[in-house]
């Protein structure tokens, strides 16, 4: 079920109105119900995979609590092997497949095991499958470090994984987070209210009057790499960084004012990305619950910065590139998590002094600006930090990791003379140009919605409805992590 569809609006209206009208246990079952329809919604069969996830941690993590010494560690060794390889087997058996070929080609040799399409027709990657997979291994890690209690309930652990705002991309939350919330009981509290629904309202703009209108020109151009000119290929890869942004903080923002209208807070996603002025703060901005999973579970673990340099570099690399692959299952996006690897120790060899990971805390630092130099400074940084982004997101967006070396070419080589071509009419670019504007003062509407009265909530929202209405681009566009 696509939030940008009215089957969302229904169905969120009608569980939400549900939800207050039940009591503490019933609620926890309405919520369980609602997530099992909301994922069956795309491929019914797929929620008997979600269920074989639940059931490996659930009953993992209790005989983890019960057992010591070599036994406990095995419990946690064998949850996440299941979990790794239920991913790895719909995810990345074909690329696993393809890769084993393309090395054995220049020897002649070719792999009989044939693809996962070819061995089982018709199978397709679960929507979200990363997500949860992340999700769950954290629960079981967490209650390995005795950090987390094992959850008694089967019910309330299912609604954990499960719990439909943020089932398919995330925010990932973990359970000390979670659970307490989903165990406990939230009155019906106005203003909380108002601010999850305006938070919704927010992320709808994002995604259909920013991110699905800047898609008309990413995909035409990015479609026919070859035919489009280096200045059309230019700006598609600019107005990819910031549909990539609104599409993906548009549906953690849905996801987040959703479980807020409920009374459930969840872990912000993103802060403001493309006003950083390094890597490094791009990272303590950008899929925040992502980046924290990687640093908590195998960044730290591997011995963090607490080695020598050269280990702490590799230990950079080897995150990063295992972020790319968590992206997808093809090396262009490894070389992209291999880039932004490559940028943080390059900084880091620049300035030792700089923090060596933008994981290594999940807030953004306080920027002080002293003078016309300073601001001057901050903002060419800003710009640069886009810059080098925007170039990782060629790879991340390219349909292939030739594509993406031919737009870089293009781009390189480009000849201002000759304008882009886009489907766009020259006034629909400036609208993108202005919309794109807007996002500088989304810190504003951040520190504003909290503080929103009822008489402005019910000025706002019909306003946000009414541009959604007129200026949003319905394409029945899936958000773009849904493939992750």
């Amino acid at each position: 079920m696509l939030f940008n569809s009215l089957h969302f609006l229904v169905f969120f209206l009608f569980v939400t109105l549900s939800y207050y009208s039940l009591s503490k246990q019933g609620r926890w079952v309405l919520l369980l119900v609602a997530s099992c329809y909301f994922y069956a919604a795309f491929i019914p069969s797929y929620l008997l995979i979600l269920g074989v996830v639940i059931l490996i941690d659930y009953f993992a993590a209790l005989w983890i609590e019960r057992s010591t010494g070599s036994r406990r560690k095995a419990l946690l060794v064998l949850s996440l092997v299941a979990n790794v390889a239920l991913l790895a087997f719909f995810k990345y058996f074909d690329f696993i497949n393809q890769s084993v070929n393309s090395l054995l080609a220049p020897l002649g040799w070719q792999s009989s095991v044939p693809m996962l399409g070819d061995w089982l027709p018709g199978v397709v990657l679960p929507i979200g499958l990363s997500f949860h997979t992340f999700q769950s291994m954290s629960y079981t890690i967490e209650v390995y470090r005795g950090k987390q209690p094992a959850e008694r309930n089967f019910g309330v652990y299912s609604l954990y994984v499960l719990f439909y705002p943020q089932l398919v991309a995330g925010p990932i939350e973990r359970p000390g987070h979670m659970l307490p919330q989903l165990n406990a009981f939230h009155a019906f509290d106005w203003p909380t209210v108002r601010m999850g629904l305006l938070r919704m309202a927010g992320g709808f703009v994002k995604k259909v009057v920013i991110a699905d209108r800047l898609a008309l020109v990413v995909d035409q151009a990015y479609f026919d790499v070859d035919r489009s000119s280096g200045t059309t290929m230019l700006l598609a890869s600019i107005f990819y960084s910031i549909q990539i942004y609104c599409d993906f903080s548009g549906y953690s923002d849905i996801a987040i004012g959703a479980g807020q209208v409920m009374g459930i807070r969840m872990t912000e996603n993103f802060r403001t990305p493309y006003l950083a002025a390094s890597i490094g703060d791009f990272w303590r901005r950008w899929h925040i619950s992502l980046s924290s999973w990687f640093r908590d579970y195998i960044y730290i673990p591997l011995g963090g910065n607490r080695r020598t340099a050269t280990r702490t570099a590799l230990n950079v690399l080897f995150v990063f590139g295992l972020s790319g692959l968590w992206h997808g299952a093809n090396w262009k996006f490894v070389i992209w998590g291999l880039l932004h690897g490559l940028y943080l120790v390059i900084s880091q060899i620049i300035k030792p002094s700089a923090r060596p990971l933008p994981i290594q805390e999940d807030s953004s630092p306080a920027v002080q600006l002293r003078g016309v130099g300073g601001v001057v400074r901050h903002r060419v940084n800003q710009l640069l930090t886009f810059g080098l982004v925007t170039l990782t997101w060629i790879f991340f967006r390219a349909p292939t990791t030739d594509d993406a070396f031919t737009v870089l070419k293009k781009v390189v080589t480009l000849n201002p003379a000759v304008p882009a071509q886009t489907p766009l009419a020259p006034p629909e670019l400036w609208l993108c140009a202005a919309l794109i504007g807007l996002l500088l003062y989304e810190n504003a509407w951040i520190t504003y919605v909290p503080r929103a009265s009822t008489r402005a909530f019910w000025v706002l929202m019909p306003l946000l409805a009414l541009a959604c209405y007129f200026l949003g681009v319905f394409t029945s566009n899936q958000f773009i992590y849904f493939q992750f």
